[in-house]
């Protein structure tokens, strides 16, 4: 994490180093998730790994499957702090769990949500924006008629999660087989049928018409829509900061859009866990335990929500978040919440389990973007993004059969 995230994450290491005398923590930024990820793996080959590492939800496999982590309950049932994983919202759990062990400390959780221009929206004679996309899609229209902005939604960098597999998830439809991954390797991509089809459809409509602006190169998206040049963005709750920081029009947010006559399902989380690697001493696992357990605490927690806009991982946080009034004063900071707890998940909203993760969802972008830069239909763009993402899967299936 780098900028104000990165402070808060020095800011959360301190006040647990200044809570007790045992123990110290050193936080060290290395980059990206990608570069963490493989610098996590230079290290571990070279017996030079630290004690724990960041990394974020779509390598879930490669750190389970990788021989190199200790199980986060595991690990905490052996230091006398026993998790109980019921306490977790039920998207966290979903995630990070097997056979209801957290492999990892959950930690950055995030799910996206719609940020949107108010002064926008009453310009273009609405209130806010609609519930559903059959209602959304002509607001947007007419803000772009209508001459109010440049454009009335960015289009975020990557929309694969926020467009895609929340889409599925909140319209509760299958993106692919075995309950999106979670019930074997043996997976195999379904989305390029179906309401996913037409929603790809209503992406390509927008960009081809200038309602929805692709951000160009250089240009972070979240900054389209701060700077006033674009009406909305769908991006992570975690983009708070950001809003707050540079918007300087009246703003607000909403839950995602969904499907006329849906009843919609959960969202499903983004953002990283902590991860506890091999080959290290008792002390040191004692150690992590301890900060595991401060991170857990509710007060740690609510202040970790408040401070960074991630979402809190435990119910009880989140309870204590509300009962301070901190909702509100700050209605935007429980949208987020509100729609990772929606009703009980499905076998559609669970999450997502996806081998070779990173790779694919390149291949999937590359493909999907193809079809809004007029280069293919949208069928045979997610035809084509299908075939490659099964090729990738199967590649992953056979270099780990046996395991998860």
């Amino acid at each position: 994490m780098s900028g104000a995230l990165g402070e808060r994450v020095e800011e959360l290491v301190k006040k647990f180093n200044d809570s007790q005398k045992e123990y110290v923590v050193k936080a060290i930024g290395k980059g990206t998730y990608d570069e963490v990820l493989n610098g996590t793996i230079a290290a571990y080959r070279a017996k030079r790994q630290p004690e724990i590492v960041q990394s974020n939800e779509r390598p879930f496999l490669t750190m389970v499957n990788s021989g190199a982590i200790v199980s986060t309950s595991e690990l905490m049932a052996e230091q006398g702090h026993p998790i109980d994983v019921s306490k977790f919202i039920a998207p966290v759990v979903s995630y990070y769990a097997i056979d209801g062990k957290l492999q990892a400390m959950p930690f950055n959780s995030s799910t996206p949500i719609l940020f949107y221009n108010r002064d926008h929206f009453k310009a273009a004679g609405f209130d806010k924006p609609g519930a559903t996309w059959q209602e959304l899609e002509p607001q947007l229209d007419a803000i772009k008629a209508k001459g109010v902005s440049k454009c009335a939604m960015v289009l975020p960098g990557d929309y694969e999660w926020s467009f895609l597999e929340n889409y599925s998830a909140v319209n509760d439809i299958p993106y692919a087989t075995k309950r999106n991954g979670m019930d074997g390797l043996d997976t195999s991509f379904v989305f390029n049928k179906g309401k996913l089809v037409g929603q790809v459809e209503r992406m390509k409509r927008l960009v081809s018409s200038g309602v929805m602006q692709l951000a160009g190169q250089g240009i972070i998206p979240i900054q389209l829509f701060t700077s006033g040049e674009c009406s909305t963005i769908i991006a992570s709750t975690a983009s708070h900061a950001a809003v707050v920081a540079a918007a300087k029009f009246d703003w607000s947010a909403a839950e995602l859009p969904y499907e006329q006559g849906v009843t919609p399902k959960n969202s499903v989380i983004g953002g990283a866990a902590l991860w506890t690697l091999k080959g290290h001493t008792p002390e040191k696992y004692k150690a992590v335990a301890a900060f595991y357990d401060f991170l857990a605490k509710t007060d740690t927690q609510v202040w970790w929500h408040q401070a960074t806009g991630y979402v809190p991982v435990t119910t009880a946080a989140y309870e204590a978040a509300k009962a301070q009034g901190y909702y509100q004063k700050n209605p935007t900071r429980e949208i987020a919440v509100v729609q990772l707890m929606r009703g009980t998940p499905s076998d559609n909203s669970l999450g997502f389990r996806i081998g070779n993760s990173n790779q694919i969802n390149v291949a999937i972008m590359e493909e999907v973007s193809g079809a809004f830069l007029g280069k293919k239909p949208v069928q045979q763009a997610l035809d084509d993004a299908v075939a490659r993402g099964n090729e990738a899967l199967r590649r992953y299936e056979q270099l780990n059969a046996g395991k998860k």
